[in-house]
């Protein structure tokens, strides 16, 4: 209780307390985080903002200091893995779906011919090729484009062979 009592009354962020515990849980806290995000940059942002909630509103116990550490650092990998995911949805919405994926869908052919049969596709059949494209699951298809979450799997799948079919047209 002495070491929640020192960081309590004290201000200074060279607080030796303070420091003490930084030093000793930032290492398990970075690996942590970089296990749910996948990158080092992001991890070591998140882990200095648990850190700085740590510093203005601790735990009311430090009992289980790591265990907190723990649950704010991932509550703010999963805000931030959501803030990510709207910010590429926003950018996903407000891009052409032919501009988007020119250059990847190059790879499976030329660029102007996979364009051309995308446009001949109905908006829906895009938009679902688009998302599955993007790595969206069933669910998250199913919230943005109002298909049933049962039906998602039979919508794309037709979408795909209307896809092919106008390609192999126009190769």
């Amino acid at each position: 209780m002495a070491l929640r009592h020192r960081l309590k009354r004290t201000v200074a962020p060279d607080d030796f307390a303070f420091r003490e515990l930084f030093e000793a849980n930032y290492p398990m806290v970075l690996r942590h985080l970089i296990l749910i995000l996948g990158e080092q940059a992001a991890a070591e942002d998140i882990a200095q903002e648990t850190f700085i909630r740590l510093y203005e509103r601790p735990p009311k116990e430090f009992t289980n200091l790591s265990g907190w550490l723990i649950k704010v650092s991932t509550n703010l990998a999963y805000n931030y893995l959501r803030g990510e995911k709207n910010r590429k949805r926003r950018e996903v919405a407000d891009t052409p779906v032919t501009e988007i994926y020119a250059d990847d869908f190059s790879r499976m052919g030329e660029a102007e011919e996979v364009r051309e049969a995308l446009c001949r596709l109905d908006y829906r059949d895009r938009v679902l090729i688009v998302l599955k494209f993007y790595g969206f699951s069933y669910l998250e298809i199913s919230e943005m484009t109002g298909v049933k979450k049962a039906s998602v799997g039979k919508s794309l799948a037709r979408a795909l062979e209307r896809f092919q079919r106008v390609y192999e047209r126009k190769s």
